[in-house]
């Protein structure tokens, strides 16, 4: 329900933001409570933030399932996980060949940062060396960021990690930890804790987000992002819950475009020199008040996502360069508009 209340003056807690400060728990709260008639004033607002830190500028990352299925952890969320019945592709550890054509795509679509994923706990050691492997090449390959997100790992293995050239790990909290409890049993939030700390610790940068709308209350999202912002995390993936059939959680539905839309411009005020990206469920929750999104993060997934299809590649790039935003290339440019074309007219051929 709105919050009835007068609503704070959204360019003071810019500017708040902009100083460094920590909005107080009683103005986060309003940020999500605001009425509904102030959206397009937080958003003004949470743009000067943005743009202080990130310029106009959208950043790309490209996601491979690289391992599907076969997990042994209950997260409700999750349709790769031992109690889903969602029916989804599962499959081993991808030929290097598979990897790299991915990586070759990523590469087409001018993504900055070229993530893939495994399913399962933690990576057996013989998958862990094929992975090590195959960053090596893809690193030999291609001047974008490669970013790996492998399950739990220990200082060991992010040691080998670092020197094998990978950029990022991305392990996310998913939720706050008094609300972990409710989404997952077969670890805890400590133990998401302690791999952030391990890949910290042999000097990889962090990637890791949540998933909002799994029934977590306002101060739950609250406490979610004051844990990113203590743990010091570079980028922040902010995914919106798919409520997949066959998982504990098919019939939550919370989630309208302008409470996602509140969402971002929190974590933009409460975590303001973070990279924020737009992940799963920007197509199925902010619909066609995606590019408004773009006002509070800076970086999207372009393609498809782990085990659901993502917006076509063309009306992303149509999205960025209507809201007037430009794409940052790889080596931290601005993409001139000559270089979109090529892709651009690629993928209309290819339709």
């Amino acid at each position: 329900m709105a919050n009835s209340a007068m609503p704070p003056d959204w360019n003071a807690l810019a500017n708040l933001s902009l100083a460094g400060s920590l909005l107080s728990r009683e103005q986060a709260q309003a940020v999500l409570r605001a009425p509904e008639s102030e959206l397009l004033a937080q958003l003004a607002a949470v743009y000067r933030v943005r743009h202080h830190y990130w310029g106009n500028r959208v950043r790309l990352h490209f996601l491979l399932n690289a391992q599907s299925g076969l997990c042994p952890e209950d997260c409700h969320y999750c349709s790769q996980s031992k109690i889903s019945s969602a029916e989804i592709e599962k499959y081993p550890l991808l030929a290097a060949e598979k990897i790299l054509a991915a990586a070759a795509r990523a590469s087409q679509l001018k993504a900055g940062t070229f993530c893939f994923v495994i399913s399962g706990r933690s990576p057996s050691e013989r998958v862990f060396e094929r992975v090590l492997e195959t960053v090596r090449t893809v690193k030999s390959q291609y001047n974008f960021k490669v970013c790996a997100c492998l399950g739990l790992l220990n200082e060991d293995q992010t040691r080998q990690l670092a020197e094998a050239g990978v950029d990022r790990v991305n392990h996310n909290l998913n939720t706050a930890e008094n609300f972990h409890g409710n989404i997952c049993t077969t670890h805890g939030f400590g133990d998401r804790v302690s791999t952030l700390k391990a890949v910290q610790s042999a000097g990889i940068t962090t990637c890791s987000g949540g998933i909002l709308g799994m029934g977590e209350s306002d101060d739950d999202v609250i406490d979610l992002a004051l844990a990113l912002r203590a743990l010091q995390v570079t980028s922040v993936p902010i995914n919106f819950l798919i409520p997949i059939a066959g998982t504990p959680l098919a019939g939550q539905n919370q989630l309208t475009p302008r409470r996602c839309l509140r969402i971002l411009c929190l974590y933009r005020f409460l975590l303001p020199t973070q990279e924020i990206r737009i992940a799963g469920g920007r197509e199925v929750h902010l619909r066609s008040l995606q590019p408004l999104g773009l006002y509070a993060a800076n970086s999207i997934f372009i393609g498809d996502y782990l085990t659901t299809p993502g917006q076509a590649a063309q009306r992303d790039f149509e999205m960025i360069q209507d809201g007037g935003f430009v794409i940052e290339s790889p080596d931290g440019s601005a993409l001139m508009p000559e270089e979109i074309e090529a892709p651009l007219n690629t993928l209309a051929t290819a339709s």
